[in-house]
């Protein structure tokens, strides 16, 4: 049977083509998959799909259907271009798990996954077949620290990845968000400011080894300084740190991430400046009136 198969090209009925239920893609572009079908319909699919052979035993005979495992939005594109079949080359002797590994690595060999599922498909492979994640990476042709790095996306915070998916943040800002994996206070902070302030994925890095270094402070604040520290923070919109010293002094730090930062620091400044000369002046007034009245 295999044989008769072998690097043949079939032409079968779209609707018997069903979905492959270990696809590890879920996001898939609407405007993409539209220009797609245009070129379909000039030019037709100029790479077949790959599918498998399902045969259902009923009362009037057997019904054939297929399940694809490469080839998604070409099926897809190919709907939307009111095709009524396609061409497809049938593989047969596949178990369920080798469909799952097939399917997981024509979408990575492609990269047409996004980060996120990406990381879920190494994780599928991980679990599915025992691989190692230097395993992972030769079938891939990617590097065993690749596949780690990819897979720790997997362990931040639901916000964050979905934010990935979304694309608001990139998968370099991911990078020094999971630096912060075990201080969840920086890494939202870290993560607000990516999405609000557009910063870039250096500026982030830059927060995040600061962070790591501020954990090897020699000399720790006291209770006093720390409640400093989160008056001026709260006043700031901003990390601020207080580095006592030894011999007495110290340092206050300011995070920023950009020249308006700073200048919105300034008015900050300038206004409580202003606000304690109208107070002053005012107790004087006060006292003058009073004296004026003895």
């Amino acid at each position: 049977m295999a044989g008769l198969y072998d690097n043949s090209i079939f032409f079968v009925d779209i609707n018997k083509v069903g979905p492959n239920p270990y696809q590890p893609r879920r996001e898939f572009d609407e405007s993409k998959l539209k220009d797609l079908a245009e070129s379909i319909r000039q030019y037709g699919i100029l790479q077949p799909l790959v599918v498998t052979r399902v045969e259902i035993t009923k009362e009037d005979g057997l019904e054939v259907n297929y399940e694809l495992i490469a080839g998604e939005r070409r099926l897809r594109a190919s709907k939307i271009a009111e095709l009524t079949q396609v061409p497809v080359i049938i593989r047969v002797g596949d178990s369920q798990k080798m469909k799952l590994e097939l399917a997981i690595i024509e979408n990575l060999q492609r990269e047409d996954l996004n980060p996120m599922e990406r990381a879920q498909a190494f994780l599928q492979l991980a679990n599915e077949f025992s691989l190692t994640h230097a395993q992972i990476g030769e079938r891939v042709g990617k590097s065993r620290e690749y596949v780690s790095n990819t897979m720790r996306l997997l362990t931040l915070p639901e916000e964050m990845r979905q934010a990935i998916n979304n694309k608001e943040i990139s998968e370099g800002h991911a990078r020094p968000l999971l630096m912060l994996s075990d201080r969840k206070e920086d890494q939202q902070i870290l993560f607000q400011d990516i999405l609000t302030k557009k910063i870039s994925v250096r500026a982030a890095e830059r927060y995040s080894r600061q962070v790591a270094f501020d954990r090897a402070r020699k000399v720790p604040p006291g209770p006093e300084m720390v409640e400093l520290e989160e008056k001026l923070k709260e006043t700031l919109g901003t990390r601020v740190k207080i580095e006592p010293k030894k011999a007495g002094g110290g340092c206050v730090t300011i995070d920023f991430f950009s020249a308006d930062d700073i200048k919105n620091f300034l008015e900050l400044i300038n206004k409580n400046q202003n606000s304690v000369k109208e107070e002053v002046k005012e107790e004087i007034q006060n006292e003058a009136i009073e004296n004026f009245s003895i």
